[in-house]
């Protein structure tokens, strides 16, 4: 039997739960931070521009999973609007962090996480993979959530440049924890982005159903975890199975 020498998380699903969210109370921030900074327009035609540009990239982040930060579309939405704008503008980045303050506030962790972080840590590495658009977000939420100091290396698909279920994205976290697949076990609540992804390079699989996806859904796929667990407190008998 292997021995394990790290387990990787999912973040946002898996460890943390979103509550009491509106992603259009956010966007309504968003527009009032640009207009702030001087982009004068109309709210309606802003939302159009806005969710054109968000479909395109989201289409390109999707099928080709390389990552796309919010401030592209962001940026070509104001373009679409007759401004002239690029992504790496201040304002840009000002009204991003106004559009995530309150989802960073929705995110609670979910039961029994940080205990099994806890009695994980002193005998095995921890990672954490997640697909993000704005970094940022996923550093600031395992800060509050008080989390972050249990991983040995944290890796957002907005700072590495592509996304889950890439090959690439699992590689570079067995990498970084000095591992190879098969004594690592990865924790995660996406059949297809954590589960397949992570069997690619031959990690040991655990699926949670989540707020995102649920036993059916992973049974309409031809996926198949190591292990399927429904509350996170039974990982750490999983892992003795190891």
């Amino acid at each position: 039997m292997t021995t394990l020498n790290a387990v990787v998380f999912d973040f946002i699903g898996t460890l943390a739960m979103v509550e009491e969210y509106s992603f259009e109370k956010s966007v309504r921030k968003l527009y009032e931070s640009l207009g702030a900074a001087g982009f004068k327009m109309d709210y309606n035609r802003f939302v159009d521009a806005y969710e054109k540009t968000h479909q395109k990239y989201r289409s390109i982040r999707y099928e080709k999973l390389v990552e796309v930060t919010n401030a592209v579309w962001v940026s070509e939405a104001l373009n679409m609007l007759g401004y002239q704008t690029t992504h790496a503008d201040k304002n840009i980045t000002a009204a991003i962090n106004s559009f995530f303050e309150d989802y960073i506030a929705s995110l609670k962790l979910r039961q029994n996480a940080k205990k099994v972080l806890e009695k994980l840590s002193p005998d095995l590495a921890l990672g954490l993979v997640s697909n993000f658009t704005y970094a940022p977000v996923v550093h600031t939420g395992l800060r509050k959530l008080g989390i972050r100091h249990y991983f040995d290396h944290v890796l957002v698909s907005q700072d590495f440049g592509w996304r889950k279920p890439s090959i690439k994205v699992f590689r570079e976290i067995l990498e970084k924890l000095h591992a190879t697949g098969e004594k690592v076990a990865y924790v995660g609540d996406s059949p297809l982005e954590d589960i397949k992804g992570a069997q690619s390079v031959g990690m040991k699989t655990i699926f949670i159903p989540s707020q995102f996806y649920s036993m059916t859904d992973l049974e309409k796929t031809a996926v198949r975890p190591d292990f399927v667990v429904k509350d996170l407190n039974e990982i750490l008998s999983v892992v003795s199975k190891f």
